[in-house]
């Protein structure tokens, strides 16, 4: 064996092979299921400004890469207890436990597992999820609005009135009364009759304020017989019949962004004056994703080794799902509290991980 490659005990392989088989086809189930939902779903809008059963399909499959990052928990944990399960109906983890191996060693190959897997998930959500969601967003934008088109390199397009409007990315920003829609990298192109450029309008921010859009950083540039003339205003009344609900379709869930993508907003938004809670918040939850899955399976193990004394495995699995259900509600409650008393958002969002290490540490001193 070469010096760089770690050693994988013989009961080692047989705890991952056993879990890994049992995760995969539970992360792939629930993958699918959820998929299979959502297609059912998007068939009532079949018809609906061209949307067609392909673009069905299509939606679908970009939307795979965050079902396969949002249902990694559920499946690690349900597969753990499964895996283990096996086992464990097997004799072969009373044949562990005879070889003197220790739960908390059979857990440690459990986890190793569950840790490889969420770095795996960490970069698909990095990488594969952004793209595929801005893709997914897209279809759905066209399908709501017929005359605004997303691409993932440019950014928006609609055409109003006798213009052409290009729209960089889209933010949502809490406001008091719900969430409004802040433009960045605006460009409206104005043209006339026989669609030759009179005007080219830059602006840094758009935001829909008190009734009507209002341009941030303006640059005007009019085309004329005597040539280009420029000229610049610190604010301007855009006077469009843009819909701001239509472009709330087009802004990308702060938990579907890259990391780039949210620091890069969070930085925006904070120069800007606007609140950037909503991506801090992702932000931090997809850095500790991982370790939270990690600490929710450790919390469930003992479920799995109490079949070696008893029976009611399923009720063991079924307890197992409950703890996670219940686990993700106060999860929310916590952060929320938190974000109420003014905390900032990576320790609203450590805590939660803080009392799951704390209870994964005393479940595992009562079971040892």
């Amino acid at each position: 064996m070469s010096a760089w490659r770690l050693p994988l005990k013989r009961a080692d392989r047989v705890i991952v092979g056993s879990v890994l088989g049992s995760l995969a086809l539970v992360w792939a189930l629930l993958v699918g299921f959820d998929a299979f939902l959502q297609f059912a779903r998007q068939l009532g809008q079949l018809g609906r400004n061209g949307y067609t059963l392909a673009s069905a399909a299509i939606y679908i499959l970009y939307s795979i890469p965050r079902r396969i990052v949002d249902l990694f928990g559920n499946a690690a944990l349900i597969g753990a207890l499964l895996g283990l399960g096996g086992l464990a109906a097997g004799n072969e983890l009373t044949a562990l436990r005879a070889a003197g191996m220790s739960r908390l060693r059979i857990g440690a190959a459990v986890l190793a597992l569950v840790a490889l897997l969420g770095a795996g998930v960490l970069l698909l959500a990095e990488y594969a999820m952004p793209p595929a969601e801005q893709h997914a967003t897209a279809i759905q934008l066209a399908l709501r609005a017929s005359n605004i088109a997303a691409t993932t390199s440019s950014g928006l397009w609609t055409r109003d009135g006798d213009s052409i409007v290009n729209v960089k990315s889209a933010l949502a920003v809490p406001a008091a009364h719900g969430t409004d829609i802040r433009l960045r990298d605006v460009r409206i192109y104005r043209l006339d009759a026989q669609g030759r450029l009179l005007e080219v309008r830059w602006a840094a921010d758009a935001e829909f304020r008190g009734g009507h859009w209002m341009l941030d950083q303006v640059r005007d540039t009019r085309f004329d017989a005597a040539g280009a003339q420029t000229s610049t205003a610190a604010q301007a009344v855009w006077d469009t019949h843009i819909d701001p609900r239509l472009l709330r379709l087009s802004v990308l869930d702060p938990e579907s962004q890259s990391i780039r993508d949210l620091l890069r907003n969070i930085r925006y938004l904070g120069r800007n004056g606007q609140n950037p809670q909503a991506y801090a918040d992702a932000l931090w939850q997809r850095l500790f994703y991982p370790f939270d899955v990690l600490l929710l399976v450790l919390c469930v193990l003992p479920l799995a080794f109490g079949a070696l004394r008893a029976g009611g495995f399923g009720k063991r699995l079924l307890s197992g799902l409950l703890i996670a259900i219940a686990w993700f509600f106060v999860q929310r409650a916590l952060i929320n509290l938190g974000t109420v008393y003014g905390m900032s958002a990576w320790l609203a969002n450590a805590l939660p991980l803080l009392l799951l290490a704390a209870v994964a540490t005393l479940v595992h001193r009562r079971t040892a």
